[in-house]
Order: C-alpha cells, then sequence, then structure tokens
C-alpha cells in the first residue's frame, strides 16, 4: 500500500514537471493567477508611487479612483480581431480581453495632487501623502 501511494506521488510529481517542461497554463483557469496587471509600489516621506504594467490597453480605457484609502485601477479590452488566420486555426491564444482590476491600500494620499502617466505600456501613479495641516481639517478635539 505505501509503494502504491508512492508511485501515485510520483505520477503527479512527474505530471507537475511535465507541465513546467512544456510551459503550458493547463492549470490556470483552476486557479486565480496574478498575471496581470503586474505592480511595484515604492513610498518615501512625500508619497507613494504605483507603477502598473498594462500593455495593450488604450488610455481612454484605463480608469483610475482613490476612496477610503484605497486605490482602484481598472482596464477594460474589447475583443480583438485577428485576420492572421482567416480560417480559424489559431494552435495557442494567450491575449486576454474584458475588465482586470486591482485595488491597493494606500492610507493619507492627498487626493487633489494624484497624477497618473501611461506610456508604453507603463501605468505610473504618483499619489502625494498628506500633510498634517492638510489632515487637520478632518480633526475634531474634544473639549
Amino acid at each position: 500500500m505505501a509503494n502504491e501511494l508512492q508511485n501515485r506521488n510520483n505520477f503527479f510529481d512527474n505530471l507537475m514537471n511535465m507541465r513546467n517542461w512544456m510551459n503550458d497554463d493547463f492549470f490556470s483557469n483552476l486557479t486565480p493567477v496574478a498575471d496581470h496587471m503586474k505592480t511595484d509600489v515604492t513610498e518615501d516621506d512625500k508619497g507613494y508611487t504605483v507603477k502598473i504594467d498594462m500593455p495593450g490597453f488604450d488610455k481612454k480605457d484605463i480608469h483610475i479612483s482613490y476612496a477610503n484609502n484605497i486605490l482602484t485601477v481598472t482596464g477594460h479590452r474589447d475583443t480583438f480581431d485577428d485576420d492572421a488566420d482567416k480560417e480559424g486555426n489559431v494552435l495557442h491564444s494567450e491575449r486576454r480581453y474584458g475588465q482586470m482590476s486591482r485595488q491597493y491600500r494606500l492610507p493619507d494620499v492627498n487626493r487633489k495632487d494624484v497624477k497618473a502617466q501611461y506610456n508604453d505600456g507603463v501605468l505610473t501613479i504618483s499619489l502625494p501623502k498628506l500633510n498634517e495641516k492638510d489632515d487637520d481639517e478632518n480633526r475634531i478635539d474634544i473639549d
């Protein structure tokens, strides 16, 4: 029985190694994959910088909002027509369309001064932090 279990484990190990060897995304529909919107977030005393890979998006199809300390970035891409093969004999396709979105918790941002740029498929968002005096207008002292 133990030998039988060991053989079964070897079978699954071999299956996974074969998957890696073939570089196939066989399990991608079964598990959530974060292959889209790869992000770098940096912070210094003055604010945050968020860089998001969004290749193939049109600038008009990217929407950014900041509310309740949450930065939300959403991109939408319509279907695409590929006339490379008019017979529909596609062997492999990884290009995706539809909507994707990510959220980032970034507290104490001065919403009025947030700036965004989109160049060469990379969205860069600069989010300056609130100054103490900016934050004071929401503060209520207790007598």
